[in-house]
């Protein structure tokens, strides 16, 4: 499937099993018929760059998208145009519903904020969740009352929706600090399972964390590879850790790098 843009995100539909969505460069958010390889329904609303794309775990209909012109589009797969919209102070960098609450949308933002929306209420958010000093780059759900957030000032935070407020920004929901991993640029990864936080850093590692515990339980470096002979060798020459994710219901780890590299790793 060949796309006209930089991809930035996809996202696979869970109840449509053909279906993938995905943002580009040019701030297109496509949706694609895996079955076929081919393209089918090509939104181009968003006047900048889309860096992050959810289908709804609730209504498999719907996704959501997020863009550096400072806004959430809400759509349906049987729509056109977008079906709502949710404007921002600043970049939007990542979007994610949760799948314990069919109303609940978090995004991340260039404004070191993350946004909670109740999507039957757009006009205001639910909770603004402020204690990153930098960029918010990922969210992810943990449960119903649990957030993990990463930002490029090296750190993941977990925050406990409980003790956000529509008020205004809140950093007293912020419980555990998570620190041991490099992120000040560049997106790296972020993944949740069980409880299980995983992340890439800058310093062409894997990174596990548990939920109640603010330093790493567990690391993996990626040996650079010498181009002409195939050999791992010791200088990282910038090279990064660029996605994880975990596999659902195991112990194992996908990670992704720089330079093109991918991992399967079991945690044990």
């Amino acid at each position: 499937m060949t796309n006209k843009s930089k991809l930035s995100c996809v996202c696979w539909n869970k109840y449509i099993k053909n279906y993938l969505a995905s943002t580009d460069y040019d701030g297109v958010v496509q949706m694609w018929d895996a079955s076929t390889g081919q393209g089918f329904s090509q939104n181009t609303e968003h006047k900048k760059r889309a860096w992050s794309v959810d289908f709804s775990q609730a209504d498999p209909t719907k996704f959501a998208s997020g863009s550096d012109d400072c806004s959430v589009k809400l759509w349906s797969i049987n729509e056109k145009n977008s079906i709502a919209t949710i404007w921002n102070s600043a970049n939007v960098c990542c979007v994610q519903f949760s799948e314990f609450n069919s109303h609940l949308l978090a995004f991340g933002s260039a404004d070191y904020k993350v946004y909670c929306y109740d999507l039957r209420h757009t006009r205001i958010p639910w909770g603004t969740l402020a204690c990153h000093e930098k960029t918010v780059s990922y969210v992810k759900f943990l449960d119903s009352e649990t957030l993990v957030s990463a930002s490029t000032d090296s750190t993941l935070k977990l925050w406990d929706l409980m003790k956000s407020s529509p008020d205004g920004p809140s950093s007293s929901a912020c419980s555990i600090t998570y620190r041991g991993h490099t992120n000040e640029k560049n997106f790296v990864g972020l993944s949740v399972l069980d409880g299980y936080i995983a992340c890439g850093s800058e310093t062409n590692e894997v990174y596990s964390y548990y939920r109640s515990l603010p330093m790493p339980i567990a690391s993996y470096k990626f040996g650079s590879t010498d181009p002409i002979s195939g050999h791992e060798i010791g200088d990282d020459n910038g090279q990064f850790v660029s996605s994880v994710c975990w596999r659902q219901k195991s112990n194992m780890v996908v990670a992704a790098n720089s330079s093109g590299y991918i991992k399967l790793l079991q945690m044990v």
